[in-house]
């Protein structure tokens, strides 16, 4: 039983040190585009920035899935990646979208998830407007109009209140 049992392991170690051999050795997928912000609303910019391309690389970008067409992807600020803009177009409909880019010296493909909303995640939006059903509105544009509304009322609840207090006195309208 030992016989079998040390060939065994030994091929089983060999094995894990092949994969862990081929595994990538970075914690945060430098291979990967990174798409920010990574949820947009139609209309907005954004930025895409890989460091899959090397030092001094460029690369060109494809968001015509989202419907923005090709980016160019050129060295940025801190020399370790390229980074390119594009804007949303207004029409765009809600949903995920797939961006890419290949770089320019090596052809390597990656690639990063757009998601289109219709609710910006740093503001909220609150409906405007009335709504036309018909029966007119409580409160109107003008403060005034409403004032003497309100003092109509008071009047016509006062005069009813005096004249029921009269009827109920015996005293007649």
């Amino acid at each position: 039983m030992r016989r079998t049992a040390r060939p065994l392991t030994g091929t089983a170690l060999a094995v894990a040190a092949a994969a862990l051999a081929a595994a990538p050795a970075y914690g945060a997928s430098a291979g990967d585009l990174e798409v920010s912000p990574s949820s947009v609303v139609p209309g907005g910019q954004v930025t895409v920035r890989t460091a899959a391309c090397g030092t001094d690389g460029t690369a060109t970008g494809d968001a015509g899935a989202v419907g923005a067409g090709s980016l160019g992807l050129a060295p940025g600020p801190h020399g370790q990646d390229v980074t390119g803009r594009f804007r949303v177009p207004p029409s765009a409909q809600p949903g995920t979208y797939e961006i890419t880019a290949t770089c320019s010296g090596s052809g390597r493909r990656v690639t990063g998830d757009l998601v289109v909303t219709l609710v910006s995640g740093r503001e909220q939006v609150h409906p405007r407007g009335s709504v036309k059903t018909g029966v007119g509105g409580a409160l109107g544009p003008d403060p005034l109009q409403t004032a003497a509304g309100v003092a109509a009322l008071a009047v016509a609840a006062a005069g009813g209140t005096w004249l029921l207090h009269r009827r109920a006195r015996g005293d007649g309208i």
